[in-house]
């Protein structure tokens, strides 16, 4: 039963360690309790305990010095990718210039009856099928897998999804986004994926699906996207609305950074160099002294 148990245990100490290390309470530089000691404040052995320190050392996070114990190295991890959801389409295009990609596989198939239908395609329509993992600073973030109707797939090559952003290749073929459906919840990760995205498999995931549709009602992607939360979130401001008493929470929209900038203001002309005209419309007030003299007759 306790080898059962064990490697179990090895991975809850693992994860309590490795989000502490990635959320920043373990700095670069500071020495871990002994392994005596996090075996008595995690209530294992300290086999558990080494088992958990050799999964964390083999990803770079921590360093092990002879004679002087365990030390928080500066991984390097970088800042996560944080995508805006009230600007997905504009982000996405950023994305695409900002990270790398890797193309795993490419073909046409008959889609599962359920993208089918979410696509609106035709009967025994098929769709382009894609799988692509996405990099930041050389690591890996996102699995990609995406459906697009076989008539658009062919406006591009296989070599041309690998370097270019799809939606730009959409964009290129005629098609116009004009809404999307998406729903976020999380799942785990399967072998394929555990080895794209270089995680553990079962290791939970954030996952994506959305649907882009055109103007006409046809839709012309269906996107699932896997995510490494450590390296990937989403992100909404909000802002209240409405009268007193019956106020609503709504997203705020942020300009993307291909938003051109508000054209400069014109600089007044200083009035001591430039006076200003006056309106013929409107009448010129009587000095005070004759507005009295008036008024005494």
């Amino acid at each position: 039963m306790d080898a059962f148990v064990e490697p179990f245990k090895a991975r809850r100490v693992y994860l309590l360690l490795r989000s502490r290390l990635t959320s920043g309470q373990f700095v670069p530089g500071m020495r871990l309790s002994s392994e005596p000691a996090l075996a008595a404040e995690h209530g294992v052995s300290r086999v558990t305990v080494r088992r958990a320190l050799d999964q964390l050392c083999s990803e770079g996070l921590i360093e092990r010095r002879p004679g002087a114990g365990t030390f928080v190295r500066d991984a390097g991890l970088g800042r996560p990718v944080v995508v805006d959801l009230t600007n997905v389409f504009s982000h996405l295009l950023e994305m695409g210039r900002e990270t790398s990609v890797r193309l795993l596989s490419f073909g046409y198939v008959t889609p599962p009856s359920m993208i089918a239908t979410a696509l609106r395609l035709k009967p025994g329509e098929r769709t382009q099928r894609s799988v692509r993992a996405r990099s930041a600073d050389g690591a890996p973030f996102s699995y990609l897998i995406t459906h697009v109707p076989e008539r658009i797939g062919l406006t591009y090559s296989e070599a041309d999804l690998g370097t270019r952003p799809l939606l730009r290749l959409l964009e290129n073929s005629g098609v116009i986004a004009a809404r999307a459906s998406q729903m976020i919840t999380a799942t785990l990760a399967e072998p394929e994926v555990a080895e794209a995205l270089q995680v553990e498999i079962g290791s939970p995931l954030l996952s994506l699906t959305r649907i882009v549709y055109e103007e006409t009602g046809s839709g012309v992607e269906h996107l699932q996207a896997l995510y490494r939360p450590d390296r990937y979130s989403f992100h909404m401001d909000l802002e209240r609305n409405g009268a007193t008493g019956h106020k609503n929470w709504s997203p705020v929209v942020r300009p993307s950074a291909e938003t051109p900038p508000p054209p400069a203001r014109q600089a007044k002309p200083h009035a001591n160099k430039t006076p200003l005209a006056r309106n013929p419309l409107v009448k010129k007030k009587p000095p005070a002294s004759t507005a009295r003299s008036k008024g005494k007759g």
